[in-house]
């Protein structure tokens, strides 16, 4: 197969990789829904173990890390995922070192998928009430990172050869939360499903964060048009 063909082929499997459960309910959870429903296979690869976002200080991290996989789970269910794969690296503390490269590059040479969805890997300083969170960085350059080169290269982490793992190349990157978006997609019939989503991690939002995240895509709907869309930043690789 030519690369010219290889291009025309439609996408079969396609994945997220973030550093929190909720990341992807609050960015891309309608694309994920719209997906799933169109027949593709969705895996998402949350890296940390989600064991710090609370104020609650009756709780444990490692009865909060439970809680708050048990619900990305019940998402999956939801969206309809393929699976939900944990890679369990401290909430928080999350750096893009070779280790976490090595982890999300074999994800993604098992799953193989066609298109992936990760986060902005550098800080905007936009707006006045959010400064970001550490971890989303981290998590998108390593994500980033195993995509190109490590994920293409056989010589890199060949330690996963001999799990049998092949390279993979990934035809199409989406990043989130990028200040100079260029793929919209209209999530316009799939919002109820991103609704239900984000409310299933109930550990972490209420009705309100479900306002914001509708204004989010209200506000990029605008961009092509529709009532609802997410918009991303988009690499074509292969």
């Amino acid at each position: 197969m030519t690369q010219e063909q290889e291009q025309q082929q439609p996408y079969r499997r396609g994945m997220v990789v973030m550093a929190h459960a909720d990341d992807a309910e609050f960015s891309c959870s309608g694309t994920v829904a719209r997906w799933c429903r169109e027949g593709m296979e969705v895996a998402y690869v949350i890296i940390t173990d989600g064991s710090k976002g609370t104020e609650d200080r009756t709780i444990t991290p490692e009865s909060l890390s439970e809680i708050r996989r048990q619900e990305q789970i019940n998402v999956g269910k939801v969206l309809g995922l393929k699976e939900v794969v944990f890679l369990g690296y401290p909430d928080a503390y999350l750096q893009p070192t070779l280790e976490v490269r090595r982890d999300i590059t074999r994800e993604i040479r098992r799953f193989r998928p066609d298109v992936l969805i990760t986060a902005n890997p550098t800080r905007s300083l936009n707006g006045s009430f959010y400064i970001g969170h550490p971890d989303h960085f981290a998590a998108g350059e390593a994500a980033l990172s195993a995509v190109f080169p490590a994920a293409r290269d056989h010589l890199t982490f060949p330690e996963l050869l001999k799990e049998g793992l092949e390279p993979h190349k990934v035809r199409e990157v989406l990043i989130v939360g990028n200040e100079h978006p260029d793929k919209w997609v209209d999530v316009t019939d799939t919002m109820e499903v991103a609704v239900r989503a984000l409310l299933a991690h109930a550990s972490q939002v209420g009705p309100e964060a479900v306002e914001r995240m509708k204004a989010w895509r209200l506000e990029a709907g605008k961009g092509i048009g529709v009532a609802y869309a997410e918009a991303f930043k988009r690499f074509i690789l292969a």
